[in-house]
């Protein structure tokens, strides 16, 4: 599931990273990874934290439904691209920006179409949450309220 979202947040990021001139060819590999790893560490922390159900509502009823998660990991990536890659806050939030919103819709698709079977809802949270209980059942009930 992991290699899948490094994989979706490659393919979205062309313009926010690939050709980006703020970020060296060299970093673009890491830069996707630190975006990667911005998402599952926002979306564990919300599930550690007990809010399943706000993350089910972003997953179900994403656009009008908490922005403040899309904020959380945009800023994340946006603090690493500083931190660790000498990039200026309004350019490293900028192509977070450019990036993290997309891949969150492209994340929230891949889950409601359920052809990828690992981004199905509950086997995303069930994996977020290390394999330690399966949230499918969590998951279905929460959905049908």
């Amino acid at each position: 599931m992991f290699e899948k979202l490094f994989l979706l947040v490659k393919d979205n990021a062309g313009t926010a990273v690939i050709n980006n001139p703020v970020i060296p060819a060299k970093h673009h590999e890491a830069v996707i990874n630190e975006a990667s790893s911005s998402i599952i560490e926002v979306l564990k922390g919300q599930l550690e934290s007990g809010k399943v159900k706000e993350l089910i509502r972003y997953f179900q009823f994403s656009g009008n439904y908490n922005n403040s998660l899309v904020s959380s990991i945009t800023n994340s990536f946006a603090n690493k691209l500083n931190n660790f890659y000498s990039i200026d806050p309004a350019n490293a939030l900028s192509a977070a920006k450019a990036l993290i919103p997309k891949v969150m819709n492209e994340l929230v698709k891949e889950t409601k179409s359920g052809e990828a079977k690992e981004f199905a809802l509950g086997t995303l949270l069930t994996k977020l949450n290390g394999n330690r209980t399966d949230l499918n059942p969590l998951v279905k009930n929460l959905m049908v309220a």
